[in-house]
This record gives structure tokens, C-alpha cells and sequence, in this order.
């Protein structure tokens, strides 16, 4: 990174000091410390020169974190380098302190925490604060612990024996080399078991392992099959739920070398691991994976530049598949890796469709529907019932969450906001989801209507409604409002969940019912009909398979692709249709996506000051609203091979406006998971 010119550098760093910076004995060798500083805006996004003071010299290491003077008051930044001399000609600023002898940033991380800023067009600083966890004084001062250095036996191939090339792939790894897929999990199988096989491979030939799942719930299931696997002591997993002084000691077993392997969520992705042979990412179609920080980079996208980083292996892995999984292999970066269809008739359900809105007219069927539950989904359940449990999937939370006028049929809106109402519960009022205002004296601003219908049923409600189709048979919910069960028994029983949510069963379940299918396909997003897919797929592959009478029934037309694609039980075919048709409308993978927010005035001079690459086209403004308030959004689209030139193009007028001190904001996005 370039260091400014020299009364540029002079006015940054000694700005509003009162008088020259006091003299200090300066290190003997190299007494220059380049650093980067934890500053914000982007026109300050380079690397600084300080004095590098005697006291300090034996500490003052690469990597370690230092505390600095600039403009006047002291911030955080990390030693990068120690040098002879610096271009800055004036007097340098000395270094106030070494924070901790423990160097926390490695050249490689630092290497990756670059590209990261250049891809997603933010700047090094906010991509350092998720590589380097807050410091914890207690943990950073336990002793090191031993590595384990005894050898791996090769790993077992049995998880990967269904799919052709599975064993392959793992010998790959312990050989130490680079192969890299694209993985379809097949149904009523044990993905965990399957992605510890791997980490193995990767530790028996010599090299590390990074897993990222999307929920703390999936890393615990790969840790627990890691642990089987491993033994105790060679990987770590790292979550949120562990606590600051829990997660900086096992970032620091990792940064030290102590363990080569780490399971973890998104924060994980960063993890500090020399020598790495293996990344990989289960059910990378998850939203989750997408960090809600700027620059707001997604995990499979870390995990593909620390493989092409490091050289080392990597696995794209899920129930389903993306369009940018299917990207991959269509550009011959990975491979397929997936069973023979004969296989996967072998592992998944007899899945059906119905078209719920006929089903679900009542005079058609007078008295044959319980509430919004159509009679074919009533008559599977009654009839699964009678073997094991019956997973009942219900898109949405809470009890009646969209509410609509019985009249006109127009949303129901808050009176103060404008905001949607919901029902939080039975006999209860309804109320506004961006003001929280009870609406108890409700009027219809288009009708003047004065009565409410449900436009979605939450969970809550299907569950009151089960219990009372079938009485006398246990109802169990699983979301996060009342609590995500982990596992339930092979007993009869209506086990409902939301998506992500759904318990596994001893056994597998004996059915499951997928309500209101039609809501996931409408929501607003360009990712609408892959995500309703994973989340099908996901719920479905925890019933039996068909040879054991496990059937799976989608309440909605079956003639949509990504029904069909369910139906056929083919998300690669699916993934490919998907990218097929982004391309033909130059969306993500093919394209490259900026997304600005904020409002127009300054959306037009931000694009005003911008050098885009040629070819660039300009989408928008359109209105965006968000709880409330109003702003414009723009997107700016251009082919993939020209995204570093965008993302360079947008960073840099940032700097300018952040230069300039302009107080109207604009959030930038680079392919946001969200693109509606």
C-alpha cells in the first residue's frame, strides 16, 4: 500500500498535537515500525511509519498489536513490519506501547485480510476486526500447551463410499494434494461423519482444516463427529456461544500452532492455521454464512481465496446446491461429487405435491380442513402416525404474522408507522412489527374495514390447529421462541418447526408436511425459490426413505422448478437451471453485483466521483424501506472479470466523500445474499 507524500503523511499522524512528538532513544536495528491503523474511513486505508522506541524494541514484533497516536489521540492498530528507514522525511511519531508481546497476525492472514477488502470493496481495518478476536489477558497469559504430534492413521472411507470418487477424494488429501468439489449429500445419511472423514485426510497427510457451518447447531454436530473420529485435543470449534475468554483461548491454541483444525461458524472462517490443506463449507446456501459486518464477506468466498491462498483442498457441501456452487463446476474449478441416482432413490422419501390453494377452499371440502390445513395433509399424518413421528414444517414464526383487511383484502397496516401487523397470539391484539404500537381499535385506511384475516399462519397457530385435529397426540414446536429441540424419540408424536429448526428422529420420521410452500417462493429476493429448496430438502432428509414408507408431501403447485426440483429429489439440476438463468439476466455468479444504500443525494454523488469499469450499467434508484425509514437504493452491475475494478472504483470515492467529511452515509455491498 502506497505511504502518501510526505506533508501528507506529516499532516495525518501530528494533527492537533500540541507541540513536536518528545524525543526517544530509537531501537538500535530496524527503529521503523510500519502499522496499520484501526481507523475507519476509507481514505485512510494504508499502512503508517512510527518510531520504533528502545524500550520497546524486543516486543515490537510483526503481528502484534500496538497502541499509536494519530491525529491526536491514541487508537489500536498491529505492527505489520520493523524497517531501516522510512519515505517519511519528518520525525516519526513513536509507538506509546506494545499492547502484548503475542503476535496475532500472520503474514498469510494479514495476505487474506487484503484480498477480502479488495473483493468486497471495504478497507483493511474493518476486515482485521473479524480476523483478530478481542483480546482476553487472562487466556493470552496461560502457557502454551503441547502440540499433539502423533501420527493419524489414514481416515475410514466408509462416509464416502456412496458417492463415486468420495474415497478418491480423501486419499487426494492425504497426499497432500489440492482437490476440490462440490458435494450433494444424499438423504437419511450422516453429513458429519462424511466432513470429519475429510478433516482427517487433511491432518494424516500433515496439513490443517477449516469447517464453516451456517448454525451453532451444525457445529456441534461436526464436532461431536470430529471428537469421535480424533480423538480429544486436535480440533477446536469455535461459535459465538462460547464466550470472549472460551473463544480467544482457542483462537490462540490455533494461532499458535498447538491445533491445526476448527469447526465454526462464520467468524471461524478466519481462523489462523498455517500450513492448511483442507477448507470446507456445509450448506454454503445459507444466509447465515453472509457476515453482517462490514465489508460484509461471505464464508465461501473467504474459504475459495484461502484455498487458491494456501493451495490446499476444498469442499462445497449441502442437501442442496447453489448457483455459485454450480458455477464452479461449470468453470472446472471443483468437481461434482454425487451419488447415482439409483442411490439417492435408495436414501430419500416418496415426495408429492398438492396445490394448496385448492385443497384449501372450503366449500369445496366443507369440513374436511382444519384451519389452513389441506385434507391431504391431515389424511398423511393420521396415517404416518401410526408408525413413528410426523415433522410438520411451517414457514413462518409466531401465531398469526401477517394480517390483512376481511374486507378489501389490503395488508394491514399500523396507523402511527404504516407498518405491517401481526398477532402475537390467541385473544390478543394485534400489533405493528416496526413501532410495536397496538393497533386494538384497527381501521382499514382503504375500505374502512374494521375486521382482520390471516394472510400467514405462524407455527403457533398450526400447532393449535393440529392439536385439534388429532387429539391425544403429543405436539411438540421447535423455533426459536420456545426453543429448538435437538431430538426427539421414535414415539408417535406432530413435531412442528420452523425452517432450520427441525429436530432429528430416532429412525427418521414416518412423514413429513411442508405448509405453505407458496410463502417461501414469494419472498422478495433474487435467492427466493434456492432457499425454499434447501429448506425443503433439509426437512425432508430427516424421514425415512421410501423402501421404509417415509413419504414427504409439499403443500403447493408441484410444477414449479423448484418444487419439481424436490419431486425429482435433483438440487444440482436445479443449481444449474438457476445459473442458467442468472446469467441470462446478469445476476450473480456470472455478474458482479454493487449494492448502494442511502440516501439520493448522496447515491449520485458517490457515483458521481466514481471511475467505474466500462461497460458498468446503473439499476435503480428504487425507494427501500427498512422499519420505517426511507432511503434509495442503486445497483451498480458489471461482468465478473471486471468486480475488482468496481469494487476498487467504489472504495475510492468513499475515500473521497469520507475525505471531504460528508456526514449523509451510503452502505456498499458487494453481491449482497439479500438482492432482492
Amino acid at each position: 500500500m502506497g505511504q502518501g507524500t510526505v506533508h501528507e503523511q506529516l499532516a495525518l499522524v501530528r494533527a492537533r498535537v500540541s507541540g513536536p512528538p518528545k524525543p526517544v532513544e530509537p531501537a538500535e536495528q530496524c527503529p521503523v515500525a510500519r502499522v496499520a491503523v484501526d481507523l475507519e474511513p476509507a481514505h485512510l486505508d494504508r499502512y503508517f511509519d512510527y518510531a520504533v522506541p528502545a524500550r520497546l524494541a524486543e516486543n515490537a514484533r510483526p503481528g502484534v498489536r500496538v497502541r499509536v497516536r494519530f491525529a491526536g489521540r491514541l487508537v489500536d492498530g498491529y505492527l505489520i513490519e520493523r524497517l531501516e528507514h522510512s519515505d517519511f522525511t519528518g520525525n516519526l511519531v513513536p509507538i506509546e506501547r506494545v499492547v502484548s508481546p503475542e503476535p496475532v497476525l500472520g503474514p498469510e492472514s494479514l495476505a487474506l485480510a487484503r484480498q477480502v477488502a479488495e473483493l468486497y470493496g471495504g478497507t483493511l481495518a474493518d476486515v482485521l476486526r473479524l480476523v483478530v478476536p478481542p483480546r482476553h489477558a487472562r487466556a493470552e497469559g496461560k502457557p502454551p500447551q503441547e502440540p499433539l504430534l502423533g501420527p493419524l492413521p489414514p481416515p475410514v472411507p466408509e462416509p464416502w463410499r456412496a458417492y463415486p470418487g468420495g474415497a478418491e477424494y480423501l486419499e487426494s488429501l492425504v497426499r497432500g494434494e489440492s482437490p476440490r468439489a462440490v458435494w450433494t449429500a444424499l438423504p437419511n445419511t450422516d453429513p458429519s461423519a462424511a466432513l470429519a472423514a475429510a478433516v482427517h485426510a487433511a491432518l494424516a497427510g500433515g496439513r490443517g482444516a477449516v469447517v464453516i457451518a451456517s448454525t451453532g447447531r451444525d457445529v456441534a454436530k461436526i464436532d461431536a463427529a470430529l471428537i469421535r473420529v480424533l480423538g480429544e485435543g486436535r480440533h477446536v470449534a469455535l461459535t459465538a456461544d462460547l464466550g470472549a475468554a472460551e473463544r480467544y483461548r482457542r483462537w490462540l491454541a490455533l494461532s499458535r500452532g498447538q491445533i491445526r483444525a476448527v469447526v465454526g461458524t462464520a467468524a471461524a472462517q478466519f481462523a489462523p492455521i498455517d500450513n492448511l490443506g483442507l477448507v470446507a463449507v456445509w450448506d454454503d446456501a445459507d444466509s447465515g454464512h453472509a457476515v453482517r459486518l462490514a465489508p460484509y464477506p461471505h464464508a465461501r468466498e473467504v474459504l475459495l481465496l484461502r484455498a487458491h491462498q494456501s493451495r490446499a483442498g476444498a469442499l462445497i457441501g449441502g442437501y442442496t446446491a447453489t448457483a455459485e456452487a454450480a458455477h464452479l463446476v461449470q468453470r472446472r474449478w471443483a468437481r461434482p461429487l454425487s451419488a447415482p441416482r439409483a442411490t439417492v432413490r435408495e436414501h430419500a422419501p416418496r415426495v408429492f405435491a398438492l396445490n394448496e390453494e385448492r385443497s384449501r377452499d372450503r366449500e369445496l371440502h366443507p369440513g374436511a380442513v382444519a384451519g389452513h390445513l389441506p385434507p391431504q395433509a391431515l389424511r398423511l399424518a393420521r396415517e404416518a402416525l401410526a408408525h413413528g413421528p410426523v415433522l410438520v414444517q411451517v414457514p413462518r414464526s409466531g401465531y398469526r404474522p401477517r394480517l390483512a383487511c376481511a374486507q378489501c383484502r389490503e395488508t394491514a397496516r399500523c396507523a402511527h408507522c404504516g407498518g405491517p401487523l401481526s398477532q402475537p397470539g390467541p385473544q390478543q391484539d394485534p400489533i405493528c412489527g416496526w413501532c410495536g404500537r397496538i393497533a386494538a381499535q384497527w381501521k382499514c385506511r382503504t375500505c374502512s374495514g374494521l375486521r382482520l384475516r390471516s394472510r400467514a399462519t405462524g407455527v403457533h397457530r398450526s400447532a393449535e390447529e393440529l392439536g385439534r385435529a388429532f387429539p391425544g397426540v403429543p405436539v411438540r414446536e421447535s423455533n426459536a421462541a420456545r426453543g429448538i429441540i435437538e431430538h426427539v424419540s421414535a414415539d408417535p408424536a406432530l413435531v412442528l418447526a420452523t425452517p432450520g429448526a427441525e429436530p432429528a428422529a430416532d429412525e427418521g420420521y414416518a412423514a413429513a408436511l411442508l405448509l405453505d410452500a407458496q410463502d417461501l417462493l414469494n419472498l422478495p429476493t433474487l435467492r427466493a425459490a434456492e432457499q425454499a429448496l434447501r429448506r425443503w430438502l433439509g426437512a425432508a432428509s430427516l424421514v425415512r426413505p421410501a423402501g421404509r414408507g417415509g413419504a414427504v408431501l409439499l403443500c403447493g403447485d408441484g410444477s414449479l422448478p423448484a418444487a419439481q426440483a424436490l419431486l425429482r429429489w435433483d438440487p444440482a439440476g436445479f443449481a444449474r437451471r438457476e445459473l442458467a438463468e442468472r446469467t441470462e439476466l446478469g445476476y450473480p455468479p456470472s455478474a458482479r453485483i454493487a449494492e448502494l444504500t442511502g440516501a439520493y443525494p448522496a447515491l449520485k454523488e458517490l457515483l458521481d466521483l466514481s471511475e467505474l469499469p466500462a461497460g458498468a450499467q446503473l439499476l435503480g434508484p428504487v425507494p427501500v424501506q427498512r422499519a420505517g425509514t426511507a432511503t434509495e437504493r442503486m445497483l451498480v452491475r458489471c461482468d465478473r472479470a471486471d468486480g475488482a475494478e468496481l469494487a476498487r472504483a467504489l472504495k475510492a470515492a468513499l475515500g473521497v466523500r469520507a475525505a471531504k467529511k460528508v456526514e449523509e452515509p451510503v452502505r456498499l455491498r458487494i453481491d449482497p445474499v439479500d438482492l432482492a
